[in-house]
């Protein structure tokens, strides 16, 4: 029996966050677990503490493991790399340096990429040589960046190997990935992969196949016509900016007018919602009730294997620059089923005294808030109660990380060939930073976004 159900909506292998924010949401999380069970036990024993909950302990390994591996037993410094007027609200890239500055025999900091300088030939900040380079945007942002500040520190730290993730990895981080993965000629791919990706195609005035092999004679035209059951967004995009989703957003002649405004498209089958939806309870106007959200469930992958796991809850989409939040993560005991634990915690907390309730709400608030789990000056959204997943389930989850992050080599191999060349609508200069830095599985932290189903959908 299939361990989770579901697919993958899209891949980041430029550079995938979340990793810190879910150390945060499983503190908060427990912390209002265990205020619940005093106030009604429920009886149910959870964990909070696996170590996939706390991903950022893995990408601190990956970079200290990266520095070892470039300068053996001696000291130095790891720059959080991010965008200037990021560096003193995002608290993810915040802990992170600090995380790495109490690693002994290794200074953390955090800094903008023009703060970087070449100093007799080398790479440093402040004077200091920079041993490696954590980068928290991609390469198209660099270039940007570049064109404006001449960051010629950055460029030669990423000839010398120094960035993490690598830069090449950006060709195929896109989104139209996809459309090779659910053509012909996937059979190169891992079958749990390609059934896991769903059918995708670059959206312009051409003839393809269908879903169910069809031939479509005019893609925009049949878009039109099947919208309620497909998916618009932008190649390159973060936070749902630019997604179109049939039946949420139910004119299609506004969502094909923008992605042919805008350009650099894919068309996508939607995932049908319930799949990667579960009920959760909520305060609403001091009243409790039960309100479906759709779920979202972050796989981060390294070289070693699985990192950890981001679960996030919202709407469509579920990304907190669309309004969604996050939603902790506990391993449920081997003898109770995902539906029966889910269903018992959910008619728990309907069975509370509202105003009981809302002290936890005010509990949660106030720790998202002391520990500046922010985003846009207020508390980041938690679910009130975790999402539950088994060891199976874990176990089931590492085997497909494992298949994706070969899958992503096999990519890039195309790539280095010149195979997906018509699938990569990138300027040559961001192509030529790529071609400076191959990936090659070395350190990295790659993202899958799954939108998975672990036993706790909806009925229907």
């Amino acid at each position: 029996m299939e361990k989770f159900k579901g697919y993958h909506s899209e891949w980041n292998l430029g550079s995938p966050g979340g990793w810190d924010y879910q150390r945060l949401t499983q503190i908060i999380g427990k912390a209002v677990w265990q205020r619940i069970n005093e106030i009604r036990p429920l009886n149910l024993e959870l964990s909070f503490d696996h170590h996939y909950f706390s991903p950022v302990d893995g990408l601190v390994e990956i970079l200290v493991q990266a520095h070892k591996d470039r300068a053996g037993r001696n000291s130095g410094l790891i720059a959080v790399v991010a965008e200037e007027e990021t560096l003193a609200d995002v608290t993810e890239n915040i802990n992170l340096a600090q995380r790495l500055d109490a690693v002994d025999g290794i200074t953390g900091v955090l800094t903008a990429p023009h703060e970087l300088e070449l100093n007799q030939g080398r790479v440093c900040w402040q004077g200091q040589p920079v041993s490696v380079i954590f980068m928290d945007f991609n390469t198209d942002v660099l270039l940007a960046l570049h064109r404006r500040h001449n960051l010629e520190a950055v460029l030669q730290a990423v000839k010398e190997g120094r960035v993490v993730n690598p830069r090449g990895t950006e060709p195929f981080n896109v989104k139209s990935m996809f459309e090779l993965l659910t053509g012909s000629g996937n059979d190169q791919f891992h079958h749990e992969i390609v059934r896991r990706t769903p059918w995708t195609r670059r959206f312009f005035d051409r003839k393809t196949q269908a879903p169910d092999g069809a031939i479509i004679e005019d893609l925009i035209d049949w878009t039109r016509r099947n919208w309620d059951r497909l998916v618009l967004k932008p190649e390159r995009g973060y936070s749902g900016h630019g997604v179109r989703v049939g039946q949420v957003n139910q004119d299609a002649d506004e969502a094909i007018a923008l992605a042919l405004k805008d350009g650099d498209y894919i068309v996508q089958e939607k995932i049908p919602l319930a799949l990667w939806a579960e009920e959760i309870p909520r305060l609403n106007n001091d009243k409790i009730e039960i309100k479906r959200y759709q779920t979202d469930f972050r796989c981060l992958m390294g070289p070693r294997g699985m990192l950890g796991f981001v679960g996030r809850y919202g709407g469509v989409p579920t990304n907190v620059g669309s309004g969604g939040g996050f939603q902790p993560l506990a391993l449920l005991p081997s003898d109770v089923g995902v539906r029966e634990s889910v269903d018992r915690i959910n008619d728990t907390i309907s069975s509370l005294d509202a105003g009981d309730l809302l002290q936890v709400v005010s509990q949660q608030k106030q720790m998202a808030m002391d520990c500046d789990f922010t985003y846009l000056l207020g508390p980041v959204k938690i679910a009130l109660r975790p999402r539950v997943i088994t060891a199976a389930q874990i176990e089931a989850l590492k085997n497909y990380g494992k298949k994706m992050w070969a899958d992503c080599l096999k990519l890039e191999k195309l790539w280095l060939s010149g195979q997906l060349a018509e699938l990569i609508r990138i300027e040559e200069e961001e192509l030529e930073i790529a071609r400076m830095n191959p990936w090659q599985g070395s350190a990295a932290v790659i993202a899958s976004d799954g939108l998975f189903g672990f036993g706790a959908e909806p009925y229907e």
